[in-house]
């Protein structure tokens, strides 16, 4: 069977020292969110009464960034994403690779979930709101979501060796979206910037922890090498 890819081994390193370094803000983020810490807070309403008022005023791109959230980045988009490469993969027989992927993608959302669950922060509230959402506010789904799938996207060109072309499209488009999703969702007045950062790190974290797994318990004989090859 051929051997891991090359650059396993640093990725190897990486994977944890990646963790440990979104783990930190992410955690005091929760912290400060939980403790409703005061500058924290007049922070996030100062942003979200600035994007509001612009959100009214702007509503041809209030209406764009809608359309997006509600459907390029929306997180079931996301998620049937992460199912058409699952298919592929087993299609290839790269059946730990399929699982270790599906998995990822479920424990972001039952991690979201719970923690939407534990805070239970409420979304802004406007007389003239441009847009609503459901559930608690932090941290935010789509941009955790989004975080998650576009890093886990990333992951997998790296693994499949991807040339220089496609690497490059791959992560334009990955970090668009990533900042594109956190924009419309502030802009559309349902969430309060932390909200976002917070889904961000925890995206990164998923996927750090996620890759350190896979780097660290599947067979090297049952990972793909550069040709796509198991």
């Amino acid at each position: 069977m051929p051997s891991a890819p090359p650059g396993a081994t640093r990725r190897t390193t990486r994977a944890p020292r990646a963790a440990l370094f979104l783990a930190v803000p992410s955690v005091l983020l929760l912290v400060l969110v939980a403790a409703e810490w005061h500058p924290l807070l007049a922070l996030d309403d100062d942003i979200a009464r600035t994007t509001h008022r612009w959100a009214v005023g702007h509503s041809g791109l209030t209406q764009t960034a809608r359309v997006l959230t509600d459907w390029v980045w929306d997180p079931w988009t996301m998620r049937a994403l992460v199912t058409v490469v699952v298919l592929w993969l087993v299609a290839r027989r790269a059946w730990w690779l399929a699982g270790w992927l599906a998995a990822t993608s479920l424990v972001g959302t039952l991690v979201q979930q719970g923690m939407k669950a534990a805070v239970g922060r409420e979304r802004p509230e406007w007389p003239d709101p441009v847009d609503s959402a459901r559930y608690a506010a932090f941290p935010s789904g789509h941009a955790m979501t989004a975080t998650v799938v576009c890093l886990l996207m990333l992951w997998l060109l790296r693994l499949y060796g991807a040339g220089a072309l496609v690497w490059r499209a791959g992560l334009v488009v990955a970090v668009v979206s990533v900042v594109g999703v956190g924009f419309t969702r502030v802009w559309l007045g349902v969430h309060w910037a932390s909200d976002v950062v917070e889904g961000t790190l925890l995206g990164g974290l998923t996927v750090a922890v996620a890759v350190t797994a896979y780097e660290r318990f599947v067979p090297e004989d049952q990972r793909p090498d550069r040709a796509g090859r198991l």
